[in-house]
């Protein structure tokens, strides 16, 4: 399965849209839709529109910035083979780990 962002950048993002929708959709919509999407889920914060400034680039018809590549983008690599090495269990597909400090 191709993600959004391999998707995006070969130039076939309308590839996700699912089949059963036809032709319902308007096309500039569907894309500007997807590009906005790619814009929110941007690494860093900064880059990331706010909720209030998406919905504008949602109704509007400005340009947007060019997405960079997601934060959470789980390239092509293949996946590991359970060998003894590598046998470490993940609890996070994106490698995420949460610290609690607890007072003694």
């Amino acid at each position: 399965m191709l993600t959004a962002w391999v998707l995006w950048c070969n130039g076939i993002p309308l590839e996700l849209i699912d089949k059963c929708l036809d032709d319902s959709y308007t096309l500039s919509e569907a894309l500007r839709c997807l590009h906005v999407a790619l814009l929110c889920v941007q690494q860093r914060p900064e880059d990331r529109p706010n909720m209030s400034s998406a919905v504008l680039m949602l109704g509007s018809e400005n340009p947007l910035p060019q997405p960079k590549q997601p934060g959470f983008f789980m390239g092509s690599n293949p996946p590991e083979k359970d060998t003894s090495s590598n046998k470490h269990q993940s609890y996070s597909a994106n490698e995420v780990t949460v610290t609690e400090l607890q007072a003694r």
